[in-house]
């Protein structure tokens, strides 16, 4: 049964019927105290509450009841109804310990949609316990191709990825810089039931600010000056199936904002085309920032950093999973011996000691490009710890003081464009109007970038 609470029975009517045409049994309160009386006589599978009960609209008796709801039945999953305008008041909602929010006024295909994946979630139906399945055992059951690995980090993700697989809900992949989150987001669309759709890879980090909507959304021939054709967007292109954002964490506050729109009303607009579209898709985000603390620096929005984590996904370092780097490795060079046509070419034990024990600071990338480079460059059937070592490059903590760039492969443009930026304001005093001329910047977009990177500037 779905608990519905709202003092409005107009509300209470077309949500009862819209449920019960679904095949949800429901029952419908106005009140707190009558909520209340249900949740501790005959618990629901679900509670979908609206925020506000009386004159007050401020929505403290909402959060007020949802805190009571937990403490009577902190199973049952909670949520919660509020309008645009409300959506700071859903994410404390969100910190309370309800399960979702949406949006007055709602869209039934998309409600519906959210309330399958929160039951789903909170009621998995798998014949075994994800908890105790082997490597062997989950690509019985699942599709991880291209996933190499059996180290009980890596197992533990990809129990949780089968496990939500199958739902609706928003992931949000974290992890450092080559750990594969490509192929988690990957294998979260194969093992869905969107499996047959599209699946849409978007590089925030690569999309300026003035292009975000028109690279996102499409736009109509001439909407602005340089759109001479219709340009369909990553969104359209995606509808049906899953839209993979990633370097989520690279996207302005602006873009933010559009985002979120998207996100939670599940429609958009063409620029140059006011008729809304509406879309059904799935969202994975990917980031190998630290998303809660950009929130606290006020650099991501908090509402869009709820509505983007239903589910979390922490991918783990190389150095975390040392026992997987030979099997990688093996993966690697099987699939060298084909493209370079040497049959006979195998990596030694000793070079496998050798590689466990490095850092490798770029993970899976890192260790792939070395395998490579050691293989083009080594004329050797077996390589052994010596070619490793002669294409191992380490990279520095900075670039040389010298004013030399960086070995390739050592920092990422962002990083180094950091540090030059930093480096030039230590040079010019601070001076914005030089800073920016310097670096061939408007001072805006120096602005931009000071906030992108958390650089701390006077104003002047």
């Amino acid at each position: 049964m779905i608990l519905i609470i709202d003092d409005d029975i107009a509300v209470r009517t077309s949500l009862s019927l819209l449920l019960k045409q679904a095949g949800y049994p429901t029952k419908s309160v106005a009140t707190p105290e009558e909520a209340l009386r249900v949740v501790r006589e005959t618990p629901p599978r679900l509670l979908l509450m609206d925020m506000n009960y009386s004159l007050d609209t401020s929505g403290q008796d909402g959060l007020r009841l949802l805190g009571q709801v937990k403490q009577v039945a902190p199973q049952v999953p909670v949520i919660l109804i509020t309008g645009w305008g409300s959506i700071a008041l859903a994410v404390e909602g969100m910190k309370a310990g309800a399960a979702e929010f949406v949006t007055k006024p709602w869209n039934n295909d998309a409600l519906l949609q959210t309330i399958r994946t929160i039951i789903s979630l909170h009621e998995p139906e798998l014949e075994t316990d994800p908890a105790t399945l082997s490597r062997r055992q989950l690509d019985k059951q699942y599709n991880f191709q291209g996933i190499v690995g059996q180290d009980a980090r890596l197992l533990h993700v990809l129990r949780n990825v089968g496990q939500v697989a199958a739902t609706d809900a928003s992931v949000l992949i974290e992890g450092e810089s080559g750990t594969g989150k490509e192929l988690i987001a990957e294998a979260v669309h194969q093992n869905s039931q969107r499996r047959r759709q599209p699946f849409v890879k978007v590089n925030l980090g690569g999309i300026s600010a003035s292009l975000f909507e028109s690279e996102m959304f499409g736009h109509r021939r001439g909407a602005f000056t340089d759109a001479k054709t219709d340009r369909i967007g990553r969104f359209e292109l995606a509808n049906g199936g899953t839209i993979f954002l990633d370097e989520i964490g690279e996207l302005d506050l602006n873009s933010q904002v559009k985002l979120l729109r998207v996100l939670q009303d599940r429609t958009y607009e063409v620029l140059g085309d006011s008729k809304p579209r509406r879309l059904d898709i799935r969202v994975i985000c990917a980031t190998n920032r630290n998303l809660a603390e950009m929130v606290q620096q006020g650099r991501f929005r908090e509402d869009l950093f709820y509505r983007i984590n239903l589910i979390t996904v922490r991918l783990p370092a190389l150095r975390e999973r040392p026992q997987d780097i030979p099997l990688l490795v093996q993966h690697f060079v099987d699939g060298l011996r084909a493209t370079y046509n040497r049959p006979a070419l195998k990596v030694g034990t000793r070079a496998q000691h050798w590689l466990q024990e490095q850092l490798l600071p770029g993970n899976i990338r890192e260790l792939k490009n070395l395998v490579e480079r050691a293989v083009l460059v080594s004329g050797k059937d077996e390589l052994g710890p010596e070619e490793f070592q002669a294409n191992f490059q380490r990279p520095p903590a900075r670039p040389d003081e010298s004013g030399e760039l960086p070995e390739p492969g050592t920092m990422t443009l962002d990083e180094l464009e950091a540090q030059m930026i930093r480096r030039t304001l230590e040079h010019y005093g601070g001076n914005i109007s030089r800073v920016a001329k310097s670096l061939g910047l408007s001072r805006g977009a120096l602005y931009r970038r000071l906030e992108k990177y958390a650089i701390p500037f006077d104003t002047e």
